[in-house]
């Protein structure tokens, strides 16, 4: 596909008051498609995020690619100035993402209806642990937590061992996700009705949502789905099976239409005739049994060896490959261009992982690297109409 790099967002003013990954990766997406989007932060301390590693020469690149192409300022929201300030631009702006724990914007005054007085089209998002009402809403939520509080955990890690967590902020991205989803959506929709409205977006219930094929087993058979290491509950065979020098590769080969051709590939068309292996829910039930057949002759292969057999035959087959692998490998680093440069004022070019939609025309792409603290302070309270004299006071004064 031949993708053009443009605007689709040209013209959005995204106010980012988020921290650490969930909200500021939702205003970084609409950043990469086009949205100005400016970055508010506590003066002198700034985002959580700032202080989180990995750090390369004492500069958190975990800030930056989670905030990239955004502008940044600094603001007091408990001083009165600032939130007078945060007014201003909140009548010039079409979202406002936010990820404090619930109550705390309302505390500020800075609720959406409070803020919807000053700005009736304004769409704003807000991201949280569990979301804004109920029991659990005024609990402290992190990616861990959420993967515990989601059942996400529950399924995850070997077979009768350990439940642990997914090694990635899936419930941050998964959450960040949803609000893209939910501010287009609004956007859509405010154009036909002029109106804004409010989106409540949490982790717990993205994660959820994420397992919904999981959760469709508890709901149809009444059995409490568990950790089952590379099983899938859905369908056998597929698990990670050894090769040749130690390795495993993924196969995926439980379809009904895979499962002959998996036999063939293997030597064993006799299998599929087998009363065990038969059906969907035998090769299931008995599916112990299948993988130590299966390993048994995957260890014949060299790794390479397999995949391209399984490939050719339309098998889902994939090494098991680290993230430097993925990394190097030309498919997603030069066609999928699953990665990108930016350049840090002060430690100069640093590669982050871009986002995975694709567009032909106007497709995202990462536009600068995350702001220094309040490194747009001047130009930004410019354009809100201040001069350079009163923006110098509102340094002094604390404001910014």
């Amino acid at each position: 596909m031949n993708m053009k790099r443009g605007s689709s967002l040209g013209g959005l003013k995204v106010l980012d008051l988020g921290q650490v990954i969930a909200g500021p990766l939702a205003a970084s997406m609409l950043a990469d498609m086009g949205a100005d989007v400016i970055k508010i932060e506590q003066p002198k301390t700034g985002d959580l995020a700032r202080n989180m590693l990995p750090k390369k020469d004492g500069i958190s690149t975990y800030f930056i690619i989670f905030n990239r192409g955004q502008r940044g300022i600094t603001l007091n929201l408990k001083s009165v100035e600032g939130r007078q300030l945060l007014f201003a631009m909140i009548e010039k702006a079409d979202v406002l993402i936010e990820n404090f724990r619930p109550g705390v914007m309302a505390h500020l005054g800075l609720s959406y209806e409070e803020v919807k007085k000053h700005n009736p089209r304004i769409i704003y998002a807000s991201v949280s642990g569990y979301g804004q009402e109920g029991i659990y809403a005024d609990r402290a939520c992190f990616d861990p937590v959420a993967q515990a509080m989601s059942g996400l955990m529950s399924v995850t890690g070997p077979a009768d061992g350990e439940q642990v967590r997914c090694g990635a902020s899936v419930c941050d991205v998964l959450a960040a996700q949803n609000t893209v989803i939910a501010i287009l959506a609004a956007l859509s929709y405010r154009q036909t009705s002029g109106v804004g409205q409010y989106i409540d977006v949490s982790l717990v219930d993205s994660a959820i949502f994420a397992l919904s094929s999981i959760n469709q087993i508890y709901f149809t058979t009444g059995k409490i789905p568990k950790n089952l290491g590379n099983f899938f509950e859905a369908s056998a065979p597929g698990n990670a099976y050894p090769v040749k020098g130690g390795e495993r590769v993924m196969i995926s080969a439980g379809q009904a239409s895979a499962w002959p051709k998996f036999a063939h590939v293997l030597g064993h068309d006799e299998w599929t005739d087998r009363a065990e292996f038969k059906r969907v829910d035998d090769r299931v039930k008995n599916r112990a049994l299948l993988d130590s057949m299966i390993a048994e002759e995957t260890r014949r292969f060299w790794k390479e060896e397999l995949i391209e057999r399984l490939t050719q035959a339309g098998i889902a087959a994939a090494p098991i490959m680290t993230v430097a692998e993925v990394a190097e490998d030309p498919h997603f680093r030069d066609i999928r261009q699953m990665y990108a440069m930016v350049e840090h004022p002060e430690i100069g070019m640093v590669q982050i992982t871009n986002q995975a939609v694709k567009m032909s025309e106007t497709n995202p792409f990462v536009r600068g690297c995350a702001p220094l603290l309040g490194e747009h302070n001047r130009e930004v309270y410019r354009e809100l109409g201040y001069t350079d004299e009163e923006i110098e006071r509102f340094r002094e004064m604390g404001v910014i």
